[in-house]
């Protein structure tokens, strides 16, 4: 069988690939926007300088690598190839996720299997966009599709990361809920807003305002302001800023003044 010279069959050929693509000064910028300083969220974190649309399309290149392969690019000290893989993760379950598939029982085992592999790898998404770019379109649609696990099981997995301290999984379970959000769902995100709504962590107060702000949007905006009458008064101001950024100019100023 001949093997098609555009696609990746192994990690190190993606490693590899992506290093040639290598950029300095991007690196260099990246780590600043990344905050990859000593005392920093993101220190230590190590970048090429590439990308996120070259990296997207590297991705495409490899995603029949075996999942033994795509953990090599998960324990990567590279951002960039870490996102390489997760991006590879999302476009295997995406697959899986076909209308023709949804009740598919090796398609159902196929999509828990990768989201058990996902959670095993969790520590790989360790920046906000490594979380934000993966989590709602793995974990966030397997909550919404049919699985070996039941729903209760389902929510422990995710009350699981959000009861941790570790940023990362926290962010997991706050941003996983914008694809029920998508669906018209959502019981996850007001579980998980009430949740974090008071972390110290401004990562985690702009998740929390992100999620709410989708939720008025894609679920309706009286459901916004139920929450908004409950928490606004005691709300971060971030999480409340990010909450109401679609509101109504007047509507936005009567909850900054509560």
């Amino acid at each position: 069988m001949t093997q098609n010279r555009d696609t990746f069959v192994t990690s190190t050929q993606v490693i590899d690939h992506l290093q040639g693509l290598a950029d300095e000064t991007q690196a260099r910028h990246l780590m600043r926007f990344f905050k990859t300083a000593p005392g920093e969220y993101g220190y230590g974190d190590q970048f090429l300088g590439i990308k996120v649309p070259v990296t997207r399309a590297v991705a495409k290149r490899a995603t029949a690598l075996p999942l033994d392969e795509v953990a090599q690019l998960l324990q990567s000290s590279w951002h960039e190839v870490r996102l390489c893989g997760l991006l590879v993760l999302v476009a295997q379950f995406e697959a899986q996720c076909a209308r023709r598939l949804l009740d598919n029982p090796d398609a159902t085992r196929r999509r828990d299997e990768l989201v058990r592999f996902y959670l095993y790898h969790a520590e790989s998404a360790n920046n906000w966009d490594l979380v934000d770019l993966s989590v709602y379109k793995i974990l966030g649609r397997w909550l919404m599709t049919p699985s070996a696990f039941t729903e209760e099981q389902k929510l422990q997995i995710v009350d699981k990361l959000a009861d941790g301290d570790n940023l990362w999984r926290q962010r997991m379970s706050m941003v996983c809920t914008l694809e029920p959000l998508r669906q018209g769902e959502a019981f996850f995100t007001l579980r998980y807003a009430q949740w974090h709504l008071h972390h110290p962590h401004d990562l985690m107060q702009k998740a929390v305002g992100w999620m709410l702000r989708e939720m008025g949007k894609r679920v309706g905006l009286n459901i916004l302001r139920d929450f908004l009458a409950q928490h606004a008064h005691t709300m971060p101001r971030t999480a409340l800023r990010y909450a109401i950024e679609h509101l109504p100019d007047d509507e936005r100023r009567h909850w900054l003044t509560l």
